[in-house]
C-alpha cells in the first residue's frame, strides 16, 4: 500500500469567485515546493461541447497547464446539466454519491489532491454533494475563495465558519480593488483571523483576469468577423459603447484601454474614433457594413470588427454576462495567476496546517 493521499477542498460562498485560477496558482507553488499533486473537479459544471467527452473542461485545462498525468487526475462523478438535475428529481438517479466519493479516498496517486469544490456551499444539495458533505466524507480541510466587494465579504465568510467549523482550513480574498487593498489587509484581515478564520491572502483585481479574448465574443455574441480573423486571440479588458457625438466619444474611449466597443453599424464616425483608441474589437449592431474606410483602417490597425444579428442592449448583456463568468483558459493569464500568487499567498502557513513538509528538489 502507498501512502494516503491528502485531500485539500477548495470552495467559494459564492460562484464565480476565481477557484479554478486559485487551484492552479496554489498546485504550481506545491509542485514548485516537491509536492506530488493530484487534481479533480467531483461535481462538472462546464461540460464539453461534445456528448462523449465526459471530462470537465476546467479539468481538462488545469491538467494539461499542470502536467499531470491522467494517473493523478481524480474522476468527475456527476456534471451539473439540465439532463442530471431532471432526472435526479424525477427519481430515475438514485445514485449514492457520497458513496462514489468516498471511493476517492481509496486512491492511490499523488500526495496532496486538490479538489474543486462546488459554485456555493449549497450547491450540489440535490446530490448530496455540498462542500461540507464533501469536506465529512473525505475528512478534508477547506480552502474558501471569496470574491471581494466590500467589507460585508466577512458576513459569508463568518457563516461559512460556523458551517464548516475547524475543517475551515483558511480563506483567500479575491479580486480586491487596488486601492483598498491595504484597508482589507489592515482591517479584514485582522477581523477575520480574531474569528479564527486564517486569511491565507489579499490578491488585487487584475484587468489581465478579469479580460476575455475577441475569439470568446465571437462565440458568445454568435458574431460574424468581417476582418483580421487572425486577431480574435487580442484580450479585452472593458467595454464601450459608442452612442454620442464624436468628441464626447473620443474623450470617452481615451479613458480606456484594450477595449470592445459596441455601435451602430451607421456610425462610421465613431468607428474611426474607437479605431484611434486603445480599441481590440469593434462591434457593429443593426446589420449595416463597415465603410470601405472603416474596414481598411481596421485593417491596418489589426482590429477585427464583428457583425452581429442582436440590439445594443442585448449585446451589452451578454458581453457583460461574459466578463462575469470569464474562463482562465489563456497562457498569459496561467502566467498573471502564478506571479500573484508567488507573490501574496501563505503558503508556508497552509503547508504546517496541513501537516505536509516541503520536499527538498535536486
Amino acid at each position: 500500500m502507498g501512502e494516503s493521499v491528502q485531500y485539500l477542498l477548495v470552495g467559494s460562498p459564492e460562484a464565480y469567485s476565481g477557484k479554478s485560477a486559485i487551484i492552479l496558482g496554489l498546485a504550481h507553488l506545491f509542485q514548485e515546493k516537491g509536492v506530488d499533486i493530484a487534481y479533480g473537479k467531483p461535481m462538472g459544471t462546464c461540460l464539453s461541447e461534445s456528448e462523449a467527452d465526459t471530462l470537465d473542461e476546467d479539468v481538462r485545462f488545469v491538467a494539461a497547464t499542470l502536467n499531470l498525468p491522467e494517473s493523478r487526475l481524480r474522476p468527475t462523478l456527476l456534471s451539473l446539466d439540465p439532463n442530471t438535475i431532471a432526472r435526479r428529481i424525477k427519481g430515475e438517479d438514485s445514485t449514492h454519491y457520497q458513496q462514489a466519493l468516498a471511493a476517492y479516498g481509496r486512491m492511490q496517486g499523488g500526495s496532496l489532491a486538490l479538489l474543486e469544490g462546488p459554485g456555493t456551499l449549497d450547491e450540489g444539495s440535490l446530490f448530496d454533494l455540498t462542500l461540507p458533505q464533501m469536506a465529512e466524507v473525505l475528512g478534508a480541510p477547506v480552502l474558501l475563495v471569496s470574491r471581494y466587494h466590500s467589507d460585508l465579504v466577512v458576513d459569508s465568510l463568518l457563516a461559512s465558519k460556523r458551517v464548516l467549523g475547524d475543517r475551515l482550513q483558511g480563506v483567500l480574498l479575491n479580486d480586491v480593488p487596488l486601492d483598498q487593498v491595504d484597508a482589507v489587509d489592515a482591517n479584514v484581515r485582522s477581523f477575520l483571523e480574531s474569528k479564527g478564520i486564517p486569511v491565507l491572502a489579499v490578491l488585487p483585481r487584475s484587468d489581465l483576469l478579469r479580460s476575455v479574448s475577441v475569439a470568446e465574443l465571437v462565440h458568445q455574441l454568435n458574431a460574424e468577423v468581417l476582418c483580421r480573423p487572425d486577431r480574435l486571440d487580442l484580450m479585452v479588458e472593458s467595454l464601450k459603447i459608442g452612442a454620442m457625438n464624436v468628441n464626447a466619444a473620443l474623450k470617452y474611449f481615451r479613458k480606456s484601454r484594450n477595449m470592445a466597443v459596441v455601435t451602430g453599424g451607421d456610425r462610421p464616425d465613431i468607428q474611426l474614433a474607437a479605431l484611434e483608441t486603445s480599441t481590440h474589437c469593434l462591434i457593429l449592431t443593426g446589420q449595416i457594413p463597415p465603410t470601405p474606410a472603416v474596414l481598411s483602417r481596421a485593417e491596418d490597425l489589426e482590429v477585427p470588427i464583428l457583425s452581429v444579428d442582436l440590439d445594443t442592449l442585448t449585446t451589452v448583456e451578454i458581453i457583460d454576462r461574459t466578463f462575469g463568468q470569464v474562463r482562465l483558459h489563456e497562457s498569459i493569464k496561467v502566467q498573471h495567476i502564478r506571479q500573484l500568487m508567488q507573490s501574496h499567498f501563505d503558503l508556508e502557513r497552509l503547508m504546517r496546517s496541513l501537516g505536509l513538509e516541503p520536499v527538498a528538489t535536486a
